[in-house]
């Protein structure tokens, strides 16, 4: 026998809703990573040794990185909430 099975519905990872959550965890992963880049200096003076001589540039460079790599970590977290939110059990 076969077991009833509900329509499907349209994953809400494509949807406006899901759009909006996913630029959520972006902002959310980039605002961790500056909060971790503001903090590290503090707790680790050999990071700060480095970016006092290294200069504007290597402040930017070490800000961005942190910041871009967190934010693309959080995204693909959320795309995985997201598609475990879709799972029905």
């Amino acid at each position: 026998m076969r077991a009833n099975k509900t329509p499907k519905k349209p994953p809400s990872l494509i949807s406006p809703t899901g759009l909006i959550k996913l630029v959520t965890h972006a902002m959310m992963g980039a605002a961790l990573g500056l909060a971790f880049g503001l903090a590290l200096p503090l707790f680790n003076p050999a990071v700060a040794n480095l970016l006092n001589h290294g200069g504007s540039q290597a402040i930017l460079v070490f800000a961005l990185t942190l910041v871009t790599t967190f934010a693309i970590g959080a995204t693909l977290t959320g795309v995985v909430f997201i598609i475990d939110e879709d799972k029905e059990f």
